[in-house]
């Protein structure tokens, strides 16, 4: 027996990435809840945001960077992004042998158990709003069921410089959310996973009426039922970890990160990619 064929795959990590640091609020999720799971994350850092590209460039960020996190061994491949999943899923899922779980199912069934209006309110990057994906996931889950979205493109560069209590943070939410409100909806989509990171600033522009759907919580449910029906999930003697690995060195993704999520960080790798267009 060669050493491919005596290695375990339980032990192997569940590979994670998103275009920045947003991701981590999934690899955060995942540590709470399969404290045993190693975890290898990318940062596409070097391409960030993701938000205003094209279907057609997303897709290879999706496949480029699943092939290296496969390098990895792992495992799974958990695409922490929002616009990734909108746009990617599919062709990593035709590409790739592994499991791929994104994050907008898992979202999309939370807001229906969540609403009790039926009145649904989605925010994301300009990508994955025009996807419509969000929309089509609720839908096949309860088509009765209203769908308002807004594109809230200035949201990633001001999580991304931490400026999660900042006035400026305030002025823009109130700006994004005023028509989803004016639609009287009762549960808003958290529709890309920078957002958890800035949860109370959004809470208080949506209102105490308002149900916040975090995305990252619910994708690492879904993870870890696909990894119990897969037998893939670690042996309860390992013990997990977190390793990162970025596409480019950024200071702030370390101090955003550490302090936010309050996550334990060693030495960040460093992954080379093709240059963005």
């Amino acid at each position: 027996m060669d050493i491919e064929d005596s290695r375990d795959p339980r032990r192997d990590p569940i590979g994670v990435f998103d275009s920045g640091i947003g991701g981590l609020t999934v690899a955060a999720a995942l540590k709470t809840l399969l404290p045993s799971e190693t975890i290898f994350y990318i940062g596409d850092t070097a391409r960030v945001p993701y938000g205003g590209k094209s279907r057609k460039t997303i897709e290879r960020y999706g496949v480029e960077i699943g092939g290296l996190l496969l390098a990895e061994q792992a495992k799974i491949i958990v695409v922490a992004c929002n616009t990734a999943s909108a746009l990617a899923v599919p062709r990593m899922t035709d590409v790739f042998k592994v499991p791929i779980q994104g994050v907008i199912t898992p979202g999309a069934a939370a807001a229906v158990a969540a609403t009790k209006s039926g009145r649904i309110g989605v925010i994301g990057t300009r990508a994955t709003v025009s996807s419509g994906a969000y929309g089509k996931a609720i839908h096949a889950i309860d088509p009765k069921v209203r769908v308002f979205s807004e594109a809230c493109p200035l949201l990633v560069p001001l999580i991304e410089e931490a400026m999660f209590e900042d006035p400026i943070t305030d002025q823009v939410l109130e700006r994004y959310l005023a028509p989803l409100l004016a639609q009287d909806i009762d549960t808003l989509v958290l529709g890309c996973t920078h957002y958890p990171l800035a949860r109370e600033a959004i809470g208080r522009a949506a209102g105490p009426g308002v149900t916040l759907v975090d995305s990252a919580e619910n994708c690492a449910l879904a993870v870890k039922t696909l990894l119990e029906e897969r037998q893939l999930g670690a042996p309860d003697d390992q013990l997990g970890r977190l390793d990162v690995a970025l596409t480019d060195s950024t200071e702030g993704f370390l101090r955003t990160a550490q302090d936010a999520l309050e996550l334990e960080i060693g030495d960040v790798q460093l992954r080379t990619v093709q240059a963005s267009e």
